[in-house]
């Protein structure tokens, strides 16, 4: 039988790997983490449709204080894990050193999550942009390479970062949505691809939610219908 190159993309991927987690022998592109690490550290947490924070029990609304009485510039957040032991290593590994294996690990998570909450359909998947300078040292951008594993329409260049501003983790969280403000625009030409489309913004990690809250707000002021933010991970 001769084997074209078809056929082998329809063939399961079946290649000897290693758990990232705890090194044990593993096979498959989905093999970067074991059952066994995912059981320990993976378990699904009722979390605040708002923020993605864990809530201490699942409630009808869905909703934690915080955000009943201030509700985020998105509609709906999800996350797939907390960024805690041990996704936060994997995370810097994807992010900082070339760890783009670990991505369908990850990007199968975030699917799950999606599905476990039942967030709404969307039509397209925006990532959060780097600051150019960011992206030539880094080489791509995390968030990109995140939604255009989803499955879903994505667009790369529809929310464009127009100031290179100083990285979030070297300020201290209540200057982080001034170090944002006006930092996302959505070019004239792009905006006929937002009008009145759901959109859903990828990202790896939320922090304080200050720099998907002023994307948000631009793909709304640029037409958009409704955002969610979709991430990896969320932060405590």
């Amino acid at each position: 039988m001769t084997v074209t190159p078809s056929v082998l993309s329809r063939m399961p991927l079946r290649w000897p790997n290693r758990c990232a987690v705890c090194q044990c022998a593993t096979s498959g592109r989905l093999g970067r983490v074991c059952a066994d690490c995912e059981a320990r550290h993976g378990t699904w947490r009722a979390r605040c449709d708002g923020c993605a924070q864990p809530l201490p029990a699942a409630r009808s609304d869905a909703r934690c204080g915080s955000c009943l009485r201030e509700p985020p510039s998105w509609s709906r957040a999800v996350t797939a894990l907390d960024y805690d032991h041990p996704w936060d290593r994997l995370l810097a590994a994807l992010k900082f050193r070339d760890g783009l294996d670990l991505l369908p690990w990850f990007v199968q998570r975030l699917r799950e999550a999606v599905a476990h909450r039942g967030a709404s359909r969307v039509d397209l998947l925006l990532p959060v942009p780097l600051a150019s300078q960011r992206l030539a040292e880094r080489g791509y951008n995390q968030a990109w390479e995140i939604a255009r594993r989803l499955g879903i329409a994505a667009r790369a260049q529809v929310l464009e970062r127009v100031i290179d501003t100083p990285h979030q983790l070297s300020l201290p969280r209540e200057r982080r949505a001034a170090n944002v403000r006006g930092a996302f625009l959505v070019p004239p030409a792009a905006r006929e691809a937002l009008q009145g489309r759901r959109i859903a913004l990828i990202d790896d990690v939320m922090t304080t939610g200050a720099t998907l809250g002023e994307a948000a707000r631009s793909l709304r002021a640029a037409g958009a219908a409704d955002v969610e933010v979709w991430v990896l991970a969320r932060t405590a």
